[in-house]
Formats: structure tokens, sequence, C-alpha cells
């Protein structure tokens, strides 16, 4: 306990210092925090699970996918047809319609994608949906029946609502981009709970089933180019990585879903597949940028440790004599430094914590379809660790030479 005090007596003396090294040790870790969390949930999201997981049916050679909305009800079914064959323990299907608010004009404010899908789904099948408070969960089961009952509902995040400037109850007209002369109007029947999808909105796929049946009948006959194409791809709940094997070969030994061919994944590889876009970013995040901010954050603190020691000289001289052996001052100056990183490191990953996530709402970093990510609450060791190791790696030249200073010669130049 009296080498404890000595260490934070020590650590006091200079607090100019010991402020800076603190203030840039909070400003890395911060930053490592955030890209860590990033990288944390995107490896999360495409690690293949052992049971209760996802599939995906997409098209097969095409991107973006497009199938008919027919494929819709087999697909549902896992393509079963035989007594024996396994069916999926639920099933949702999206399609996506985007478009503006301003007709002939695309801004990031009058900007809509919305998911077309089967209102019920919303809460057994969206990540995160199936787990609200009760209070959360209660709200959003009145949105989902306003929107069974209303087919020109829509459910809209919070964030986007608030582009928009608009509100609950208001009504919203949308020029779409991918189904041209498809311009629908909606009533804003709810908003999602706040965080994941502050920027999602979804509407009722009878809604856009009939627009595009009644497209005929306003252009002579002729059918929408998007009518057989409305059906964008297949999220399917399988018990377990057997049951998904064997929902897959039915899938694609179904002679139904020939024309487009059809594929099925689990759900982590085909959020894999999207990723392949930002694979060369998530590298240079993993493998550059964060070990880039580490070595300088080492650098940085040994740094200011070795100006401490250098300061200190006369001290560590006095010591050896009081009779500190060499461990003793290597113990002290690593002390010191692990001390001051370590603290810091705690303050910045807790302080990120609490703002990333209960004050800003998510970190507004869009990857594929992800608008927002999250800090976990298991950053907050990661900060401890970091500021942690960090000094302990930078302070470790710096203590050496403070354990070999030799007290004959500092008393000679005092002399």
């Amino acid at each position: 306990m009296p080498f404890l005090r000595l260490i934070l007596k020590n650590v006091r003396r200079n607090l100019l210092r010991t402020i800076l090294m603190s203030l840039g040790t909070i400003a890395l870790v911060c930053v490592v925090t955030l890209i860590w969390s990033i990288l944390s949930f995107l490896d999360q999201v495409t690690a293949e699970k052992s049971n209760n997981f996802k599939a995906i049916v997409t098209e097969r050679w095409q991107i973006p996918s497009r199938l008919p909305f027919a494929y819709a009800s087999a697909l549902a079914d896992g393509a079963a047809r035989r007594p024996g064959d396994v069916r999926p323990m639920d099933s949702m299907s999206w399609a996506f319609y985007g478009g503006s608010t301003e007709q002939g004009t695309i801004t990031r404010e009058s900007m809509m994608f919305a998911f077309a899908l089967e209102p019920k789904k919303l809460a057994t099948m969206m990540d995160d949906l199936d787990s609200l408070p009760p209070d959360q969960a209660a709200e959003l089961q009145r949105n989902i029946h306003k929107l069974e009952q209303n087919k020109r509902g829509m459910i809209i995040g919070l964030e986007r609502l608030k582009a928009l400037n608009k509100r609950v109850g208001e009504r919203i007209k949308i020029y779409s981009m991918n189904y041209k002369d498809i311009d629908l109007e909606f009533d804003i029947v709810g908003t999602f709970p706040d965080g994941r999808y502050n920027q999602t909105t979804a509407m009722n796929r009878d809604y856009l089933n009939d627009a595009l049946d009644e497209y005929p009948r306003s252009h002579g006959g002729q059918a929408h180019p998007m009518a057989d194409a409305a059906l964008n791809l297949m999220w399917l709940r399988v018990a377990d990585s057997d049951s998904f094997q064997r929902i897959a070969g039915q899938i694609m030994a179904s002679p139904n879903f020939t024309s487009p061919a059809v594929k099925c994944e689990t759900a982590s590889s085909g959020i894999a597949s999207f990723l392949d876009a930002y694979k060369d970013l998530i590298w240079g995040f993993r493998w550059l940028l964060s070990p880039a901010i580490l070595v300088t954050l080492s650098l940085i603190l040994a740094n200011a440790i070795s100006i401490n020691v250098r300061e200190r000289r006369m001290e560590m001289a006095v010591f050896k004599v009081l009779g500190f052996r060499p461990g003793h001052i290597l113990a002290l100056v690593i002390g010191e430094a692990v001390a001051i990183g370590a603290l810091s490191g705690l303050v910045s990953a807790g302080g990120t914590y609490w703002l990333i996530d209960h004050v800003i709402g998510g970190l507004k970093f869009p990857i594929a379809f992800f608008p927002a990510f999250f800090i976990p609450a298991a950053a907050i060791w990661w900060g401890l660790a970091i500021g942690g190791l960090t000094s302990l790696a930078g302070s470790l030249m710096p203590a050496w030479t403070a354990c070999r200073i030799k007290v004959s010669e500092v008393f000679s130049r005092v002399a």
C-alpha cells in the first residue's frame, strides 16, 4: 500500500503532463473503441450460428435480386412437397420500394426507401424487434395492427420521420424510382422503437401488389415491367443447420424456381456477400488503422514517460541510495504509466458507450443496410485493456532506463 500511494502521489506531481497524457489516451481509445465496435458487430452478423438462425433466398444469377411474387408462398413453406419435407419455423418476404417525396428531385431529406412486407412478421422476423421491453413491444404491436388494417399505412423510424419533417398521422406521397409510375400515398401510422431502426421504413406489401395489379387498367392492358419481379428476397427462420441443409436442398431441387433460378444461403453468408463491396474498407480498419492507432498511442506515452524519467534522474538516484532496488524503480515507472493509461482508457470507453448509445442513439456510419452501430457494454473493458496495455508497452523502455541509472554518475554531475 505505501508503494501504491507513492505511485498515485507521483502521478499528481506534474498535473499538466498527466492531463495531456490522459487526453491523448482518451482521444485515441475513443477512436479504437468506435472502430472495434463496428468490426465486432459485423463479425457477429456474419458468424455462422448452429441453431435458430435465418436463411435468405435470392435470385441466383443477378444482383439486385428480382423474383416473381408468386414464389413467396412456396418459399415460405421451404418448397416442401412431400410429407417428410422440412418446413421453416417462420418466414418473411421483402420487396424494396424506393423514391422521393419530391417529384423529380431526390435529396437526402426527401429520399425514401421502404421494405414492403407482411406486417405481422415485423415482430417475429426482424432482428431485435422480437426481444423488446414490454412497453416498446406493446407499442410496436399497436403499430403493426394499424399497418394490417390500413394498406396505405407506413411505419417510419424516428430519425427518418424527423428528416421528413412529418409526424404520425400525417400523409406523404412517394414518387417511386424503382417502380416507375407507381407513385403511392401513405398514412404514417407509427414509428419504430428508438435504436437500430431509426432510419428504417416499412409498408404493407399488399399495397404495392395491388398497385401493380391495377397498373394494366390505366395503361392499355400492359403489365408493369416490375410485375413479375416484385419480390427481392425471402427470409426463412430454421431450427438448426441440418434443417437448413434440407430446406436449401428442397428449394434448389424444386422445379418451381427455375425461371429465374434461386439460391438459398444462411443469413450470415448472405450478409457477408452484401459486405463484399466494403471488404477493403473493413480490412483497412482491422489491419491498418487500428494497429496504427495503438502504435501511435504507445509512442506518445513512451515519449511523455521518457521526458518524465529524464527530469527525475536525481529522484531515482536518491531512491537507490535509500535502498530501492532496480525492480522497485522499474515497477514505480511502469505503475505510474499504467495507472494513467488504464484510468484514461476506462473513462474514454465508458464515456463513448454512454454518449453513442444513450445520447446520440447510435454511430451513424452506414455500411450496407446497417444505418447505425452501437457500442457494446464490453467496450468499457476494451478501453481499460487498451489504455493499460499501450501504457505498459510505452513505459517499458523508459522504465528500463530509469532502473539502470547509476548513482555515482548522477551525483558527480551535481558536484
